[in-house]
């Protein structure tokens, strides 16, 4: 026994045990017998038959028992998995709120004072734009007079942004009058001279500036949001000192968070969309294979902040929003400008995993058989303004739509044709595309819309569902009556064709008509101008960055 103990650790002719005797032999050192499958002892010398023993043991093996992946079940069963796409599961509720009816929440407990940044009128577009694209929600900067105020007078966001980029770049159009000033303020820009806020704080539409004391309940904050109204400013109680900002979103993103203490509004999450009857059949979008410059004039002209993107038989593939004018502010990024919508929809994605390191495809719709807790929860995690309506296969499928439906698709056919470039109006404005976006270079590189991740998923454009939407469906639910949105989206629409003209007061004249003279900036600056600069529309320079 003692011999068959040493042989297999020690051998006395000098030759090195395999690795299996080696595993018999630490086995048999810690005391215990081998197993019977495993034991070596009777084995023939080793050194000339090792791989022989190898062979066996994997023979050995192949009778084992399988993976127990392959007979495990699923964790959810399809009906369970429906449910939970149906009703997605929300953080905790904050517990001050239990108990408590939501129209008696006030302002001041729902925002947050470190979410507030100002600039000064005399910051320039540069420094406004950097603050803006690094502080994220609720995406706008708000303009006071001096550092020692906070008093806001006015405000910056992203369609600002969008507004000044179209300008510098010679696709904006201002009123005849204004042609010269406009002129004058894009050639600073492209020259990569510092431009201040007061110059250019009037180029995008705006809403109302509209401040309700922090002492306020939410149905004053209902009231404001259910006009298509996007954001309010909260100040302290008797006097005009901002201490927060409240969107439609973080109000959304409320009511979700804490639906368990509010019943009324729980009650509607279960209910399908088409069995609540809300949102708009007429959609404002775009053909992938568009410019994205166009997509950007049309966000401006009709004062939206986002816009589907469909291939040619109207299935959304991809969604740009106003926030996505970033990736377009380093002059390097303008060539995306004149490629296609599909392509700048991959620099999204590409730029989603690289800066923010998520490789999931965010997914922008619905169907009319989704639920309302299923479309907030997509409104909240995409931290979008609006979800895309596409139709479904039937109430029964739990998978997504899919191209091969044909329901009636009801898109205005004007936003899926290009923009005219030429102003219409008695005076000709020089139309010449700037140097930069015309010279010669590397195209990007065409993109088709099956290359976009989960552009197969979706299916055609039918409708749209917007944050006014669905606080007016709490609103309704509630016992209020909230103003018609639908009425406030006509008369944005109405006046967007006027948001380029000047609207500064006459102690800043000078400054304004060179704000709105920027868009027709295209007839006076020279091809040279143009061309020598293009630095200046990065956001290193004075460019909107």
């Amino acid at each position: 026994m003692a011999e068959s103990l040493e042989t297999p650790n020690k051998r006395r002719d000098g030759r090195v045990p395999s690795p299996l005797q080696s595993l018999s032999s630490s086995t048999a050192s810690l005391g215990r017998s081998p197993p019977p499958g495993l034991a070596m002892g009777s084995s023939p010398s080793p050194s000339p038959h090792s791989h022989s023993h190898r062979g066996s043991f994997a023979e050995q093996m192949r009778g084992g028992p399988g993976s127990p992946r392959a007979s495990r079940q699923p964790s959810l069963s399809q009906q369970a998995f429906q449910d939970l796409i149906n009703n997605p599961p929300t953080k905790a509720g904050d517990p001050k709120f239990q108990g408590r009816d939501w129209k008696s929440v006030r302002l001041g407990e729902i925002v947050d004072p470190s979410l507030v940044r100002f600039v000064e009128y005399d910051t320039t577009v540069e420094d406004a734009t950097s603050l803006l694209v690094k502080s994220g929600a609720p995406n706008v900067v708000l303009l006071r007079e001096n550092a020692s105020s906070r008093h806001a007078i006015g405000t910056f966001d992203y369609s600002d942004l969008n507004a000044y980029l179209l300008l510098v770049v010679g696709l904006a159009h201002p009123e005849e009058q204004d042609v010269a000033s406009f002129d004058e303020l894009a050639k600073k820009g492209r020259e990569g001279k510092p431009i201040p806020l007061k110059d250019v704080k009037d180029l995008g539409k705006k809403e109302p500036l509209i401040t309700l004391p922090h002492t306020a309940d939410l149905t004053k904050a209902m009231e404001v949001f259910g006009s298509g109204v996007h954001r309010v400013l909260v100040a302290n109680e008797g006097t005009s000192d901002v201490i927060g900002v409240l969107t439609q979103l973080r109000l959304v993103q409320f009511f979700w968070e804490n639906r368990a203490s509010f019943p009324l509004v729980d009650e509607l999450y279960p209910q399908l969309l088409k069995d609540l009857n809300i949102g708009q059949k007429q959609v404002l979008a775009i053909n992938g294979d568009k410019p994205l410059a166009t997509a950007l004039e049309l966000m401006h002209n009709e004062g939206v902040s986002s816009i589907p993107v469909l291939d040619a038989q109207n299935n959304v593939i991809g969604n740009i929003s106003h926030v996505d004018v970033k990736l377009l502010t380093k002059s390097t990024s303008l060539p995306l400008l004149r490629s296609s919508c599909i392509h700048f929809i991959s620099v999204i994605l590409s730029e989603r995993g690289v800066n923010d390191g998520k490789d999931s495809f965010p997914v922008f719709y619905v169907n009319p058989f989704s639920t309302l807790a299923h479309t907030v929860a997509k409104l909240v995690a995409t931290r979008s303004h609006r979800m895309w309506v596409v139709d479904a296969p039937s109430p029964a499928s739990s998978g997504p739509s899919t191209p091969a439906i044909q329901p009636t698709v009801l898109v205005p056919p004007s936003p899926i044709t290009p923009l005219p470039i030429s102003l219409s109006g008695p005076t000709p404005v020089n139309t010449t595309v700037p140097t930069h976006l015309t010279a010669t270079g590397v195209a990007a590189p065409a993109i088709s819309a099956s290359a976009i991740p989960g552009a197969s998923l979706s299916g055609r454009l039918s409708g749209v569902i917007s944050l006014t939407d669905i606080l007016n469906t709490f609103a309704r639910a509630s016992g209020l009556n909230p103003h018609d949105p639908d009425e406030a989206r006509r008369a944005r629409r109405r006046s967007s064709s006027s948001s380029m003209r000047t609207s500064m007061d006459s102690s800043r004249s000078e400054s304004v008509s060179g704000i709105a003279g920027t868009t027709g900036r295209r007839s006076s600056v020279s091809d040279r101008d143009r061309a020598a600069s293009i630095h200046g529309l990065g956001i290193n320079r004075g460019r909107p960055a």
